[in-house]
Order: structure tokens, then C-alpha cells, then sequence
């Protein structure tokens, strides 16, 4: 799934990239995260449509701005804020966690232009992957990747497929005509004459999707798109709920702040 960069050819978190192979990386290990300091300033994390139904109860889920959107979980509503993770990088309470997180810092990646072959790679700037006494080896005394490699790499393919399947679902949406430019303004009781305005980010209009031809309905809602439409829908009335964490973390958003394009 195509996302956000950082920085021209690298996807948003990974700071470098490099291709696991027995050669460099025979000895090496990898460990849990103790925290994800990578995320603490992230408001915005790309999501597939294989997660709406479990996102949607905790996040709001929007799209970019932009030709090319993708759906975005807001675990902040203003550019540098998480209201899930603490100033140590951890997250303290039950909360479903996007696979794009979970995938750091391993991902598929093409390694020559002129192909379309995917390869295992990671992020060597990270602290989990490394020469290490301890952890969970990646490759056997045989030179062949580990179980726990070769659960790595069959959770990078299902995201890349769930990142087809996302891209045929966004391809819906807008054929469609149902993107739209959103903004929601949310005021606070104490000064209900100056709310804080947010833009910047794409949502359904519920007045094309209602114009949506019958027959066009019945087929999403066999395939299974109507049911993502809805938790989409759903999902925005939690723009609200963060909000009201940023403030009662002391996280206060400036007025006519935005939903910055991610």
C-alpha cells in the first residue's frame, strides 16, 4: 500500500532501508518493541480497508486530501499529536493498533525499478533489529529464514494485499463521486463563539451516496463496501472524542487548526 512519505522515496516511519539477506544478517536477531517513540508525534496513520470494522471504534477514519487518497486513522486531530502514546512512547490502555505500525520496521519493497519483485526489507536505523545476544533469530544455522521471518514476511504480504484491496475500494469512491473536501468545527463550553475549525481531509458525502443508484448499492453492500462506507461514517462522530483527549491531556489544538494532507 502506497504511503505517506517522510521523505522523497521512503515511507512514512522509516528512516533508511535495507534487504534482509542470510549474508549480512545471519546472526542477527530481532526483539519486541518496548515503545514507539516513532509514533508519539503522528496524528495520522495510513489504514487498509481490512481493518475498518476494528478501527472505527477507537479512531475516526478519513481520507487524504490529494489525487491519490488513502484512509487515515486519526489518533490525533491536530499535526504532532497521539493522544494514545505517553511522552515514553508507550500505549497505556486497550486500543487496536493499524497494521502499518505493527509492520515496523519491516516492509516489502521493491529493490529495482525495472521489476516488480518484492523483497523483505527493514529499517536498520532501528533498535529492535540487530547482532543481539537475545531475541528471536531470523535465520537458522542452515542460512534459511527463521518461523519468526517467515511470519514476517507472510504478515508483509497480507498488507500488501489488504493494500490492493484498499486501492480497489478507493477506486469505488471516487468513480463514484463520493469524495468530498471535509471540515468539521468543534467547539468548547468555555468559549462556544471561537470553535476550532478542521480541514484538510476527504470524507463521504451522504447526500451522493444516498443519489447512488439501487443496483450500484446492492453490489457494494455483496462485496462488502457498503458495510466499509458506513464505518467510515460511523467512525467521524469520534473526531469529537479526540478532541476532548487532547484537551484533558493538556494537548490544546490552536483555533483553525487542520487535519494537515498525510
Amino acid at each position: 500500500m502506497a504511503s505517506a512519505p517522510q521523505q522523497p522515496t521512503l515511507p512514512l516511519f522509516y528512516q533508511d532501508l535495507m534487504p534482509l539477506n542470510s549474508r549480512d544478517h545471519g546472526n542477527w536477531r530481532t526483539k519486541s518493541l518496548e515503545s514507539a517513540d516513532f509514533l508519539k508525534s503522528q496524528h495520522a496513520i495510513p489504514l487498509t480497508v481490512d481493518e475498518f470494522a476494528q478501527a472505527q471504534r477507537d479512531f475516526p477514519i478519513v481520507f487524504s486530501s490529494g489525487d491519490n487518497p488513502l484512509p487515515l486513522a486519526l489518533m490525533g486531530m491536530n499535526e504532532g499529536v497521539n493522544t494514545f502514546v505517553d511522552d515514553e512512547g508507550k500505549i497505556n490502555e486497550p486500543v487496536y493498533i493499524p497494521a502499518y505500525v505493527r509492520r515496523y520496521p519491516f516492509m516489502l519493497a521493491k529493490l529495482r525499478s525495472d521489476s516488480d519483485e518484492l523483497s523483505l526489507c527493514f529499517d536498520p536505523t532501528t533498535e529492535v533489529v540487530g547482532a543481539f545476544e537475545s531475541g528471536e533469530p531470523l535465520f537458522g544455522d542452515d542460512n534459511q529464514a527463521s518461523e519468526t521471518t517467515k511470519n514476517i514476511l507472510e504478515f508483509c504480504e497480507h498488507f500488501e494485499q489488504a493494500g490492493q484491496r484498499t486501492r480497489v475500494f478507493i477506486e469505488e469512491l471516487t468513480k463514484a463521486g463520493l469524495l468530498m473536501d471535509g471540515e468539521i468545527a468543534i467547539t468548547q463550553n468555555d468559549n462556544p463563539d471561537k470553535p476550532f475549525l478542521y480541514r484538510g481531509f476527504q470524507m463521504v458525502n451522504q447526500e451522493k451516496l444516498r443519489e447512488v443508484p439501487k443496483a450500484k448499492l446492492e453490489e457494494w453492500h455483496k462485496n462488502g463496501l457498503l458495510m466499509l462506507i458506513h464505518a467510515h461514517i460511523f467512525s467521524l462522530e469520534l473526531m469529537r472524542v479526540i478532541f476532548s483527549r487532547q484537551v484533558q491531556q493538556g494537548k490544546m489544538p490552536k483555533p483553525d487548526a487542520a487535519v494537515p494532507e498525510t
